[in-house]
């Protein structure tokens, strides 16, 4: 048995109307093909070439280890030059990812290789981010802490994409106080008779290769497998469903400082009960 997923719409040369009418406002997802094609990224953006042009600079890394009560909100777990990230990515596998780095700040002239799409959103120019990983690394299946509405421009190689709209939290394993499901659940092969909630999930998949755009939805929990070493950009912008926005402000401001609060004066009790919590939260409501 597998997860419930239907395969996300793949569309070519999607005009900001069409994008604004059958995938913004419905929110629903949506792959963009041959619409970066003009951009200088598109040719010359490769694993190769973010060694050449970044290969000094020194990257926050991160792995799929469970998190701990110690470490702080989206801390690196170690760093390393870019250039010696890149071989390691194109020797062996490695499940060290690049996750939230922004290209703007550390390498200012990438600028130029790319603009910002004109399909009706927002797009705040100051954050386009930058995500690496090496074949079978993945993050775990979250949702960001703003709600964005996202970008994900796929660069080199190719990625799995699983993700759910916000109307399926109660079935996958949310952890309270957080924006994670269980770190335990595999979403590439789940183990249905220790996760069965999982079973009444309803959600999309699509694999992403260069020059792709992934449209998610505001506040779409995803989970990214690395089918090969690669990398992708996201572009954001604020949600635009008020309560969405509201939801967006509570994370940044009161969620994120009361479970750090917790973590100090609880330790890993307090991960511990997140997690437990999460399993009887969930069988609860589908005992209802």
């Amino acid at each position: 048995m597998s997860l419930n997923l239907q395969d996300i719409p793949r569309v070519k040369n999607l005009s900001k109307a069409d994008f604004l009418r059958h995938y913004f406002k419905p929110q629903k997802p949506v792959v963009i093909e041959h619409f970066i094609e003009d951009w200088p990224a598109y040719s010359k953006w490769n694993l190769d070439y973010m060694k050449t042009t970044a290969g000094d600079k020194i990257v926050p890394l991160y792995d799929d280890r469970p998190v701990d009560y110690e470490d702080g909100f989206n801390q690196a777990h170690a760093k390393m030059k870019m250039s010696d990230y890149v071989d390691l990515l194109k020797t062996e596998p490695t499940k060290y990812r690049i996750f939230l780095w922004n290209i703007l700040k550390e390498v200012p002239h990438l600028q130029g290789d790319f603009s910002f799409p004109d399909l009706g959103l927002s797009l705040m120019k100051g954050l386009p981010m930058l995500f690496f990983g090496g074949s079978n690394s993945y993050t775990f299946m979250h949702y960001d802490i703003d709600l964005a509405n996202i970008l994900h421009v796929h660069f080199d190689g190719k990625k799995q994409c699983i993700l759910f709209d916000q109307k399926q939290n109660d079935f996958l394993y949310k952890v309270p106080h957080s924006l994670i499901t269980r770190e335990d659940i595999d979403f590439n092969n789940p183990d249905f008779e220790k996760w069965p909630a999982l079973k009444r999930a309803k959600g999309w998949i699509c694999e992403l290769h260069h020059g792709d755009i992934l449209y998610m939805p505001e506040g779409y929990w995803h989970y990214m497998r690395y089918l090969t070493p690669g990398f992708s950009m996201s572009l954001r912008a604020v949600p635009r469903n008020p309560k969405n926005f509201a939801r967006a402000i509570y994370n940044i401001v009161i969620m994120r400082m009361l479970d750090n609060g917790m973590r100090k004066w609880k330790g890993q009790k307090w991960i511990d009960w997140k997690n437990e919590q999460a399993i009887v939260r969930t069988h609860k409501k589908m005992a209802m």
